[in-house]
C-alpha cells in the first residue's frame, strides 16, 4: 500500500498549511467506511484505501500533537502518526465491528512512540515496560505537580512521582537527567548516583551487542499491538467506545459527561469500563499464550 499524492507536513510550510489542506477531507459515515474498508479487504482497491486513510488525518494530526514535548520536530512526528495509520488502514477488518478510529489510534500512537524511542536512542533509554512508560509520562507527571523546570527534581517530587508511575525513585532522578539533557555535547557533564560526574557520552548504547535483542524486541512489540487490535474486537460497541474515552485520548472523558451520554450513572460508567479492560487483557492473555508471546500491554 502506497500513498504518493497525500498531503505531507514539511517545516518550511510550516502545520498550519498542512491542516488546512487535511481539513478538506470529508469524515466518512459509518456505512461508507464500512463499503470502503471491505473494498479494499476483498479486493486491494487503493482508491477506497486512500479514502479511509485521508479522512482519519485529523485524528492523526491531533493525537501527534500530544507529542510535541519530546524535542522533535512536530513535521516528522506528524508523518509518523501518518505512517501508523496507514498501517491501521492496511490491517483493519470492518467486520470487528469497530470504528477505523479506534482502531487506528493504537497503531498511530504506537509508530510515534516507536519514533521517539528511535530518536531519542543517543542516550541510553531503558528498555522494560515500566521504563518505556516511565519515558512517554514523566513530562506529564511533573507538569501535574509543577516541576517542569529543567535540573534536578526535589526528592518529594521524585518520591510522588515514583509512587504515580510505580517505579524507583533511581529511575526517576536517571530518566529525568537523561531527558532533561536534550541536544546537550556528549562531553556535558552529567551526575551519576554514587559514581560522581560522568559524561553524556557513557550513556551511549553499544548498538552492536543490543541491536539483535533491539530487533527481537521490536518484533515482539509489533505482534503484542497486533493481538491487542484482535483482543479489542471481542468487546461491544458500548464497551469499546467507553474503554477509548477513558483509556486511550489524551485527555480522557469524565465519568460524569459519559453518563450524560449513555443515561446510565457515573458507577455504571466506571463499572462498565473495568468490566471491559477486563475483558481486554484476558483475550490478550489467551491469544499470547497460544502464540507464545508476552500479553504485557504497554
Amino acid at each position: 500500500m502506497s500513498y504518493t499524492n497525500l498531503p505531507a507536513p514539511s517545516p518550511e510550510h510550516g502545520l498550519s498549511r498542512y491542516m488546512q489542506e487535511i481539513r478538506k477531507f470529508p469524515m466518512l459515515e459509518p456505512e461508507e467506511e464500512y463499503m470502503l474498508a471491505k473494498a479494499w479487504v476483498d479486493h486491494q482497491d487503493s482508491n477506497a484505501a486512500h479514502q479511509l486513510v485521508t479522512s482519519h488525518l485529523r485524528l492523526a494530526a491531533k493525537i501527534a500533537m500530544g507529542y510535541r514535548g519530546y524535542g522533535l520536530p512536530t513535521s516528522e512526528v506528524v508523518s509518523e502518526a501518518n505512517v501508523g495509520l496507514m498501517q491501521a488502514v492496511k490491517r483493519f477488518d470492518p467486520e470487528k465491528g469497530f470504528r477505523l478510529s479506534t482502531y487506528a489510534m493504537w497503531w498511530i500512537r504506537a509508530s510515534i512512540q516507536e519514533y521517539i524511542l528511535r530518536s531519542w536512542s543517543l542516550v541510553k533509554l531503558g528498555t522494560t515496560a515500566a521504563q518505556k512508560k516511565l519515558f512517554f509520562n514523566l513530562r506529564k507527571a511533573k507538569s501535574r505537580i509543577g516541576a517542569l523546570e529543567d535540573g534536578e527534581l526535589r526528592p518529594e517530587n521524585v518520591a510522588k512521582i515514583a509512587s504515580d508511575l510505580n517505579v524507583t525513585e533511581s529511575e526517576v532522578i536517571s530518566m529525568n537527567r537523561r531527558m532533561s539533557g536534550g541536544d546537550a555535547s556528549l562531553n556535558a557533564q552529567i551526575n551519576t548516583d554514587g559514581e560522581g560526574a560522568a559524561e553524556w557520552q557513557d550513556w551511549l548504547e553499544d548498538e552492536d551487542a543490543n541491536q539483535a535483542e533491539a530487533y527481537a524486541e521490536q518484533d515482539e512489540y509489533k505482534s503484542r499491538q497486533e493481538l491487542l487490535m484482535e483482543a479489542i474486537g471481542t468487546l461491544n460497541e458500548r464497551e469499546q467506545s467507553i474503554l477509548t474515552e477513558r483509556r486511550l485520548k489524551e485527555e480522557p472523558v469524565t465519568l460524569e459527561d459519559l453518563s450524560r451520554i449513555y443515561n446510565v450513572s457515573r458507577e455504571r460508567i466506571r463499572q462498565i469500563e473495568v468490566r471491559a479492560f477486563e475483558k481486554l487483557q484476558k483475550k490478550m492473555r489467551e491469544l499470547a499464550s497460544e502464540r507464545g508471546l508476552s500479553p504485557s500491554m504497554n
